[in-house]
């Protein structure tokens, strides 16, 4: 979408709109990727703290997602 002003119209003070193309949003596949992938998971052992493997990994990918959410957010943010 669009400013509703060309660039020569704009009025002073209103900045230009950041775009949401920038390729650190292909970051943002990993979270999805990596839990689909169940040859990963699909075992008992490791166990951390009793827990088999299946458990804490979901965890993992929870802190996956936090991560790289994170990540894309800080490095596309719009800076003044």
């Amino acid at each position: 979408m669009s400013s509703p002003h060309p660039p020569e119209e704009r009025p002073t003070g209103e900045a230009p709109r950041a775009s949401d193309r920038s390729p650190w949003n292909w970051v943002l596949l990993v979270p999805i990727a990596v839990p689909l992938s169940t040859p990963l998971f699909n075992h008992l052992t490791p166990e951390l703290l009793g827990f088999p493997l299946f458990y804490w990994l979901q965890l993992a990918f929870v802190l996956l997602g936090v991560g790289c959410t994170a990540l894309v957010y800080n490095r596309t943010k719009r800076r003044d």
